[in-house]
């Protein structure tokens, strides 16, 4: 069965100080991200790009969404095999390369999820999950670098 899903947001630029694009320094990178009937986000470039080190960037938002995207796939896993997840928490990381011509991309993502579980005798189970979650994440199947996964599995209650 082929369902497609549409999303809309809108991105407005806040950082016109005055001047506009008037010169590479005269304007902030400062911009809102509006989805409807949901909290802003506010958002700039990176700092290294001129931004403001307080508000998300871009390139945080990408990373987020594959974690996210990764969690949610990998926890409908585990519910549907039987394996009880407690909590939950990733520690991800990206690398992005610049490239000569002042563009970029990122090279990989690593996801560091710490999972922990009811039962001893679902670990294994837990961890090889992570491998669909990442086949069945609509993210991750939609960028063009590895997003590769270091997981640890914990017991309640253990150690």
């Amino acid at each position: 069965m082929h369902t497609q899903h549409n999303y809309q947001l809108s991105v407005k630029w806040t950082g016109n100080t005055g001047t506009g694009t008037s010169a590479y320094r005269e304007y902030e990178r400062s911009h809102v991200i509006t989805v409807q009937d949901k909290p802003d986000i506010l958002a700039s470039s990176d700092p290294a790009f001129r931004g403001d080190k307080t508000k998300h960037n871009p390139e945080e938002l990408l990373l987020a969404a594959l974690s996210s995207c990764h969690m949610l796939s990998y926890l409908h896993l585990c519910a549907v095999s039987g394996v009880i997840v407690t909590d939950y928490i990733d520690h991800a990381t990206g690398i992005m390369e610049n490239t000569p011509d002042g563009g970029g991309h990122f090279s990989e993502v690593t996801l560091n999820p710490i999972v922990t579980v009811t039962e001893n005798s679902t670990t294994e189970k837990a961890n090889e999950l992570h491998k669909k979650a990442n086949e069945l994440c609509f993210i991750a199947s939609s960028v063009n670098f590895p997003v590769h996964h270091h997981p640890i599995c914990r017991i309640k209650g253990g150690l």
